[in-house]
């Protein structure tokens, strides 16, 4: 295995040959090198299997269709700088989120970046931390970072998590940064930092990644959960080489892992740390994703925790705002190998007709990603094989990732973002690229997805090294567009040009719970079908998605039943709300507003 000679790693050691199969601390087995060759390597006993075209091909169903409009929007500008200088430090590769925001409150979604920053002082010129772009009502984007007084800041950042916390009826959003985090208060339009004065900045000061804005114990007010990552500074950034000497980017297991924190809001605009007075102290660290859900059904808000190298988390809430973990007798906490993996990105949603929850995680190349599905005995069922997700991810990489009817057939389909993170090292793994193409599975109600990235083509055959990834609406046509960055490259805006799909968007405002509705269950019924949506912040990698539920309608043009289930005990029930709209429903008005979707061409 690699040897350490003080301070440095020697990975040049020559071993038997095994498989690579992550790159936790648990198990260096993709540090090894064959005896045949000195250098990186990755001994696989067959390449990853070719895949029989998708049924969507052969039966002529519609498939998806994006296009890249990042040109055209105004978006070509942006690079993300993930301050490398010639150190090859450990946080590089990382970086980094962006998230979708109505931050003036005019009904357009709005895009927010992160810049990214230097690790050293006088080693880069320094980007913003922060671009912010105004949706100019068509699609089209101004940069006005400064007009919101967002301009000025230097701080290495990493994700961006969007909600209203202070229920004042505007977006604000949380700023996660290798150093001091940062909360930003929407005054109109206009930004305030605040965390300081509102109580979320934590001592010690840690790495953090994802977080997630969430209603804990049913208050009202948005609680925050902060994934944290690894205890690494320029001084103690371990220096590991390759073939040639050249210097690589050390794997996680190397560094310790640092634990979360979690925020109670005190309905005042500030927030108590209460991390393990909660049950939240036991976090192994190296967290990277954070998704919210209710996998038991009892009306509370759970957390699920993606970690890098060390076991996947789920805290059960004890319905008062306490919560216990359970990911490992649950049975979600590792592989089916009894390994920790590399976990990234992360979603969580009922994808099939079984009612159940299922969660999906971002792994390491040579890992699948994760699919585990619930089931009333209180046990996930490791489905990564099974729902032929599992063997077309192997030779990728996923960071970002999440749920959404694709096809507007009624059903939750899968999305990842993919991109490697060792440039040198890939160069002597088999099959195995530095940038990677992202993926598209679709879903077929019954617990199986088809692949169907290379029969879409066009933007799906486009390499990246893809990190963050969200959806959302930005055209107000009623299919919600998606959004990826990529690590030291660009933001992508890909535009939904789906053909005629049939659809209901529901967005909602809470009156007793929380304004943006965080933590709401909405059922639609049509046909007798069932379909679930849940109204969260987070998920993905380090980003934030719209908070609109989008339900795929197939060929009905109507919903017979919508169900709206609170974080209170309020429900709505709603009938016969015919399709290809957008509406907004208040808490307990029991009357839902049509709002205009600009954009919607009838067919």
């Amino acid at each position: 295995m690699a040897q350490k000679s003080g301070n440095q790693i020697n990975l040049q050691t020559i071993t038997p040959p095994l498989t690579l199969r992550s790159r936790s601390s648990s198990s260096f087995l993709f540090l090894i090198f064959t005896a045949t060759a000195i250098g990186w390597s990755c001994s696989k006993s067959e390449s990853p299997p070719s895949h029989a075209a998708s049924s969507y091909a052969s039966n002529g169903a519609a498939l998806p269709a994006f296009t890249e409009i990042t040109t055209e929007a105004g978006l070509n500008d942006f690079k993300y700088v993930n301050g490398a200088f010639g150190k090859v430090w450990f946080p590089e590769q990382m970086g980094a989120g962006c998230g979708f925001i109505d931050y003036d409150n005019d009904g357009w979604l709005d895009i927010l970046l992160v810049g990214g920053g230097a690790l050293a002082p006088n080693t880069i010129t320094e980007p913003p931390a922060l671009w912010l772009y105004r949706n100019n009502g068509d699609a089209t984007f101004s940069i006005k970072t400064k007009e919101a007084r967002l301009d000025g800041l230097h701080a290495y950042g990493t994700g961006i998590t969007v909600a209203d916390y202070d229920n004042d009826g505007d977006d604000d959003f949380f700023f996660t940064t290798l150093h001091e985090n940062m909360l930003f208060r929407n005054d109109g339009g206009v930004f305030t930092e605040v965390a300081q004065k509102a109580g979320v900045i934590a001592k010690p000061i840690r790495w953090s990644s994802s977080a997630n804005f969430f209603d804990a114990d049913k208050d009202g007010w948005l609680d925050l959960y902060v994934c944290n990552y690894a205890d690494w500074s320029p001084e103690r950034d371990i220096p590991c080489y390759v073939e040639g000497g050249l210097k690589e980017y050390c794997p996680p297991g190397m560094y310790v892992g640092v634990p979360n924190y979690f925020y109670h809001n005190n309905g005042n605009g500030t927030f108590t740390e209460m991390t393990e007075e909660v049950g939240f102290a036991n976090a192994p660290g190296k967290s990277l994703g954070v998704a919210e859900l209710d996998f038991n059904n009892d009306g509370w808000s759970d957390l699920v925790i993606s970690n890098d190298g060390e076991r996947t988390l789920l805290y059960e809430n004890n319905r008062n705002g306490t919560s216990t973990e359970k990911g490992t007798i649950a049975g979600i906490a590792y592989s089916e190998f009894g390994e920790a993996r590399a976990g990234m990105g992360i979603d969580a949603g009922v994808t099939d007709t079984t009612g159940r929850v299922s969660v999906f995680i971002g792994n390491f190349s040579a890992e699948m990603i994760g699919v585990y599905r619930y089931n009333p005995t209180g046990w996930f069922t490791d489905r990564a094989a099974v729902s032929k997700i599992g063997r077309p991810s192997l030779p990728v990489l996923t960071f970002g990732l999440f749920l959404l009817d694709m096809d507007f057939d009624t059903d939750l389909d899968l999305f990842v973002a993919n991109g490697h993170v060792y440039p040198i090292r890939v160069k002597f793994m088999d099959g195995i690229t530095y940038e990677q193409p992202p993926q598209l599975f679709l879903s077929n109600n019954d617990g199986t997805f088809d692949e169907v990235s290379q029969n879409i083509g066009g933007v799906f055959t486009q390499p990246m090294v893809a990190r963050g990834a969200i959806y959302g609406d930005v055209d107000r046509d009623g299919d919600p567009d998606i959004l990826l960055t990529e690590n030291s490259g660009s933001a992508h805006l890909w535009r939904n040009d789906f053909k005629n799909p049939n659809f209901l968007r529901v967005c909602l405002e809470g009156r007793e719970s929380n304004r943006d509705g965080v933590g709401t269950r909405i059922i639609a019924i049509v046909d007798g079908q069932r379909m679930e949506r849940r109204i969260r912040t987070g998920s993905s990698y380090l980003s934030s998605s719209e908070k609109t539920a989008t339900f795929g309608l197939g060929q009905a043009t109507q919903v017979d039943s919508l169900l709206v289930y609170w974080p209170g005990a309020r429900v709505d029930r709603f009938a016969a709300i015919e399709a290809n709209q957008e509406i907004r429903l208040v808490e307990g008005v029991g009357t839902f507003v049509t709002r205009n979707l600009t954009s919607r061409v009838v067919p």
